[in-house]
């Protein structure tokens, strides 16, 4: 068994003060890997079902093709990132964090997705502002400007109501939305991860500007609640050609 708690880094940001620790859970039997920002628990390695699944969901709506290209914004504590890399049709992987930290965390390899995101040729990790970098002309590769993607996947916020910071919600109305949509190729596919139920506002907004859209609901068992969670991973897709 591992000690009770390490604390393994911790930085001040501009958006507070961010750590990264590790801590051994009774109940999951298991270390845990917590990101918190201030007292605000960004991510535990304890719940990552949502997580895998915002990355299956949309390699999952481009089955059959291959050399895909794909951007994943908001690294973490890398879960989203391992299963693009899992999928043999990915032929590259951009992922885009705000927190130069967090990808340091991942290079220097103390949180254990590291290993895995350094050992793969397709995998860049880019240190920027996911949602800036959509408004920009640029876009989200800094190499290729303008570049797009079959899948954008994200998880950067708790959901498009409950944002990190007043900047990222422009990205969820219908404008940032259409943006975002210059980014993918013809039949290319959004998935967003948040931690909220279904929300209609934001699904319509979804609807006026993709071809289809639709939210799933992800269930979980939670045993330290006792019940089973649920978040929920909104899926777009633009007009094929």
């Amino acid at each position: 068994m591992s000690a009770r708690f390490e604390e393994l880094d911790w930085r001040p940001t501009p958006m507070g003060v961010i750590s990264l620790r590790r801590r051994w859970d009774p109940v999951f039997r298991k270390d845990a890997y917590e990101i918190k920002l201030d007292d605000d628990f960004l991510m535990s390695s304890l719940f990552t079902v949502a997580e895998v699944e915002v990355a299956r969901t949309a390699l999952a709506e481009l089955e059959g093709q291959t050399d895909l290209d794909v951007a994943v914004g908001g690294l973490g504590l890398g879960f989203t990132a391992e299963t693009v890399l899992e999928n043999p049709n990915v032929g590259s992987m951009v992922v885009i964090d705000a927190l130069g930290e967090v990808i340091d965390w991942h290079k220097r390899e103390l949180i254990p997705a590291g290993a895995t995101l350094n050992g793969d040729p397709r995998c860049r990790l880019v240190h920027g502002d996911f949602f800036a970098m959509v408004a920009d002309s640029s876009g989200l590769d800094p190499e290729t400007p303008g570049r797009r993607f079959h899948a954008i996947v994200v998880d950067i916020d708790h959901s498009p109501r409950h944002v990190l910071h007043p900047s990222h919600a422009p990205f969820y109305e219908p404008a940032g939305l259409r943006r975002l949509t210059e980014l993918l190729h013809p039949g290319g596919v959004f998935t967003l991860w948040s931690n909220d139920p279904p929300d209609d506002d934001f699904t319509a907004a979804l609807t006026e500007v993709f071809a289809e859209a639709r939210a799933d609901v992800v269930s979980f068992p939670n045993p330290l609640q006792d019940h089973d969670a649920t978040n929920t991973v909104y899926v777009a897709t633009t007009a094929a050609r």
